[in-house]
Parts: C-alpha cells; structure tokens; sequence
C-alpha cells in the first residue's frame, strides 16, 4: 500500500478529447504511408481529429498534403508540441463561414496552419469542454488520486466545469487548477484548488520581458504562484532572468526543463525554484531528441540527477495527452533512462526507483514534502499487487489492485477466471 500518485502536470480537458482522436504520430504512425492509410480509412463524418503529429511521420505536412488524402470531410491535425493544428481546405472553408471570413493571426491559410490559436478555434467550433469520466477512471487504473491540470487558458468557466465534473463523480481525483491570473476569483469546490498562474513561453515569440516580470509580480501579490513553459534553452534562461528581477517565492516552478545547462541548474537551485520534469519524454522522444540535438547538449536533456544534486525540489508529471499518461511508465524511464528505441540517454541523469516514485508522492500543495500514509491523513491511497522489493526492480509491471479516494474505492479490477469472494 502507498500514497495515491498525484501527476503533477496533466491537460485534462485534452486528455478526454485525445481519447476520440486518431492518433498521427509515434509510436502509433511511424511512416507517411501509415499516416495517408489511417486517413483515408476513417468512416466517420463530420470533423475528423488527429492528434500527435511529428515531422519524422512525414515532413512538414500542410494544406495540400491532407487535401490529397482527405478532400471530402473537415480535417484538423495536432502537431505533437500541442502549438499547432494543420488544416485540410473543407476544414478552413468550414471556419471561414463561421467567423465569416475573418482569421487570427495565427493562421496562415495558404499552408492551412494554425498556430496558438486554440481558444479561437473552441469559439468557432462552439466546441465545449468534454466529459472527463473517461480519463478520471483510467488514471484511477493507474493509482492517480490527484492532477495538476497546466492548461494555460483556464479560467472561471474551466473551473466551474471541472468542480461539476467532480460532483457528479466523473472526475474522482483531487484537482490542483493552475491557468489564468482570473482564476483567482473562481468559485471555490470542496477537492478543487486554485494552482499556480500558468506562463507558456515560445521561443520563437517571447513576450514583452517587463510584462512577464510584472505579470510574476502580480501573481505573488494574489498570493499564487508562478509555473512558467519552458522546453528550450532560451526560454529557461529568459524565466531565470525575470525570477531573478521578481524574487522567486516557495512553490514557483519550471514546467519541463527540457535544456537546461550546468549553469543554469546552479541559477534554478539559488532562486529556489522548483523543476516538474516529465521523464516520460526519454523513453518516447529520445530517439528524436538524439537526432535534433548535437551530442554536445546531449548532457542537458531532461535532467533529473543534476537537478536533486544541486538541490533543486523535482515533481514529475507526464504532460498527458501530449505525453503518455501513465506514471508508472515514466517512473521506468527516469530510472532506465533508455528511448524506445533502446539507446541511453545519458545515464547519469538516472533516479533510483524509490526517487523515481517520489515524483508523484510529492504534496501538490509542498512539493517538499513527500507525502506518506499515517493516521489521521486522508485516505488516498494505491493497493498494488506487487510488494516494493519486487516492483522496484521493473517499475513498469506495476499491476494496481485497488484505488481510494478519500478512503472510497474507486477502481478495483475484476477478479480474474470469473471468481468472486463467494
């Protein structure tokens, strides 16, 4: 018996959606011709929704790359970095009409390319937020009892949806809610929290440098936090320089770390800055990251060993859905370090497994503490099938036999051969 997990960075809301969406990239599509036939073969009408997309399925897909396998139904396709959607012709004409003619700046209607422009297209769609009953009894499969939903755009309305969810009991875990500075006024709900004011970064397009150290200011002044997206060296070093100008307060945090140098480890570690790291991405973007990245930032990818050395707090979160959701997976990644494709990654990086499992023990209210079963502490809790000697030795054959929820049980498996207690 331990501690229910809690991931410490999730998208809930997209979780729920990527289970009706046709997976487009690795592992699942490998090569363009997968891709054209996964397409081409879908029977549905209406919108047809990818998701995962990755250059390595096949280049730089676009407009007329999705009209020659799909012209007669609507097609939108996710880039696996969660930016950008790719557009078949019928899809933009769609949306042209509904917003009568009028586009966003973020999209370049010759490539069909939509860049950040999420809120936008939920308005036109008159998409709405999707019932999360699925992904809530998956991650209870899994021993979850608390998510940390990194949604930067959540405001009043996502929470609102999130306590119903809850109450309605399609959503058991605990709910840590970071998104806009709005979010401080939203309603309180009895297993819901008000997290961190969530900043994402692009390289490509950094804001306005006093903006964000006054937008850090403004948060602390609401008595929030800060989490900050920052997958590239620059971006680490642009949140580095406006803590640095704020004041970095308990709780502030780095959401992945992807590149993050020596010196800028040592800067993290004196601002007291804590890192979420998603360990996961190792085993199922390694490969990649060994084929875009010279040998010599090899060292600085996804750093976990470095990062606890320098004595900087670490939490995990799997980043689902644009990252595998299950944790016990990730776990094996920060101890194996190892891609799919079985190369190292740098090694040296490597937690223990109990390290590993501390990840997603961590309090999401401290993430210094590391949460325990005690009397008196409320029953959130994950039975495996395994002992821990056993179980360390291969994180990923965790097998959960029972997940509890404020001490009700919410996912036990069926017993197997069609036995029961009677």
């Amino acid at each position: 018996m331990i501690p229910g997990l809690h991931d410490h960075h999730v998208h809930v809301a997209a979780s729920a959606a990527a289970l009706a969406s046709m997976r487009c990239g690795p592992p699942e599509v490998l090569e363009e011709e997968d891709l054209a036939s996964a397409l081409s073969a879908a029977r549905d009408t209406g919108w047809l929704r990818g998701i995962g997309y990755h250059e390595s399925v096949a280049g730089n897909i676009d407009r007329a790359w999705i009209d020659k396998v799909v012209a007669d139904r609507p097609v939108r396709i996710q880039h696996r970095s969660g930016r950008m959607w790719i557009l078949n012709s019928l899809g933009l004409e769609l949306l042209a009409a509904a917003t009568n003619g009028a586009c966003p700046a973020g999209l370049d209607r010759g490539s069909g390319r939509l860049f950040d422009e999420d809120d936008w297209l939920r308005s036109t769609l008159s998409s709405r937020l999707p019932d999360f009953r699925p992904v809530g009894e998956r991650w209870a499969r899994w021993g979850v009892t608390g998510l940390t939903d990194m949604n930067p755009g959540n405001d009043r309305a996502a929470a609102d949806h999130f306590a119903m969810q809850q109450a309605v009991g399609s959503l058991p875990q605990r709910i840590v809610l970071a998104g806009l500075p709005e979010l401080a006024s939203a309603s309180s709900a009895e297993h819901l929290t008000i997290g961190p004011v969530k900043v994402h970064l692009h390289e490509a397009h950094l804001p306005d440098y006093d903006a964000i150290v006054s937008l850090i200011r403004a948060a602390h002044a609401q008595g929030r936090n800060v989490a900050v997206h920052c997958v590239t060296e620059a971006e680490l070093a642009f949140t580095v320089a406006a803590f640095t100008d704020t004041g970095a307060q308990p709780g502030d945090r780095i959401e992945h770390a992807s590149v993050a140098p020596d010196g800028l480890v040592a800067e993290i570690a004196l601002l007291g800055l804590t890192v979420v790291t998603q360990p996961n991405f190792v085993s199922e973007r390694g490969d990649a990251y060994l084929s875009a990245f010279p040998q010599e930032d090899w060292s600085n990818l996804y750093r976990l060993r470095a990062f606890r050395e320098a004595g900087v707090l670490l939490a995990g979160g799997t980043d689902a859905p644009f990252g595998a959701a299950d944790p016990w997976a990730a776990m094996a990644a920060a101890v194996s370090r190892r891609t799919s494709g079985g190369q190292s990654l740098c090694l040296q990086e490597a937690l223990s497994p109990e390290e590993a499992l501390n990840l997603f023990l961590a309090d999401p209210h401290d993430l210094s503490r590391v949460r325990q079963i005690d009397v008196g502490v409320v029953a959130d809790l994950c039975l495996l099938a395994q002992d821990w000697k056993a179980l360390r030795k291969d994180v990923a054959a965790a097998s959960v036999r029972a997940t509890l929820i404020r001490g009700q049980l919410v996912y036990s498996p069926p017993p197997l051969f069609g036995l029961s207690d009677d």
